[in-house]
């Protein structure tokens, strides 16, 4: 895997001259994101050694590279999935290339299902925690002590500092979010009513297919992560819950983008 990661790392090395310290994953619907990223060079997965390819139709599947918030990025536009049929540790590849590339600050971010009743479709939250139910982790296996320790601690997975400094830079910009804990689930099929009932009942906030296993390798390659969640959908309690079309959730989320692009780009100019 270490010579893996080595070879991907080189090739998009040799295709600019930038060194980010900042990356950041786009969900479904933030791909607006990427737009805003300036004199941009674009990577498409398939080009790079040992890639992934994302299958999912509403992501670009590429690698971005150039200045946003004044801060040189690497952004992907698309990420990877359990569900996908990928393993834990091709989801997280990616995340092991940022590592090798010296990338210091992750923003990860999603469109999740709101579990809290307060939320309504297209709030922007904060992520501070995750509830992890996926049935495989990325650090399953034999560990490589160069990518990280065999037991990392999970109890600041999520960056508190860089996550407050989000939440002043919203308040200037008159955006309101809120706080909460994600659950993430394999999917790809979003959750029955009883399962959405079950994860309130855990105490989560939002239930989603996808951050918590390149948050996890995140945190094992000594990452700061900041996430941050669009409520695609609302789906607590059961009577406001109603049936959902992902293309109702990216249009949701898209509704939504102006705030995120507004609202990263911010955090990274005063980072």
């Amino acid at each position: 895997m270490f010579e893996k990661i080595q070879e991907a790392t080189n090739y998009i090395l040799q295709k600019s001259s930038l060194r980010p310290k900042t990356a950041i994953i786009l969900g479904t619907g933030l791909s607006g994101l990427a737009d805003e990223i300036e004199d941009a060079i674009h990577i498409p997965y398939g080009e790079i050694p040992n890639f992934p390819v994302s299958t999912v139709a509403s992501h670009k599947g590429q690698l971005i590279i150039g200045p946003l918030g004044g801060k040189a990025v690497i952004a992907m536009a698309g990420r990877f999935h359990y569900y996908e049929g990928y393993s834990m540790k091709e989801v997280t590849f990616p995340v092991r290339v940022f590592q090798m590339m010296g990338v210091e600050r992750l923003i990860v971010s999603n469109a999740a299902g709101g579990v809290n009743p307060d939320y309504s479709g297209g709030d922007i939250i904060i992520i501070r925690d995750h509830i992890n139910l996926f049935p495989e982790n990325p650090l399953r296996g034999a560990n490589d002590e160069r990518l990280g320790v065999r037991f990392p601690d999970m109890m600041h997975a999520y960056d508190e500092e860089w996550r407050n400094l989000a939440l002043q830079v919203a308040d200037n910009l008159g955006i309101k979010p809120q706080v909460g804990v994600y659950l993430g689930m394999q999917g790809p099929n979003l959750e029955t009513p009883a399962e959405y009932v079950f994860a309130h009942n855990l105490s989560a906030d939002l239930v989603g297919m996808s951050t918590v296993p390149e948050v996890i390798v995140a945190r094992h390659a000594g990452i700061k992560v900041l996430a941050i969640s669009v409520v695609s959908n609302v789906s607590y309690p059961p009577e406001r819950l109603t049936e959902t079309t992902m293309e109702e959730v990216i249009a949701m989320v898209q509704s939504v983008s102006p705030k995120m692009v507004a609202l990263v780009r911010e955090v990274l100019s005063r980072s």
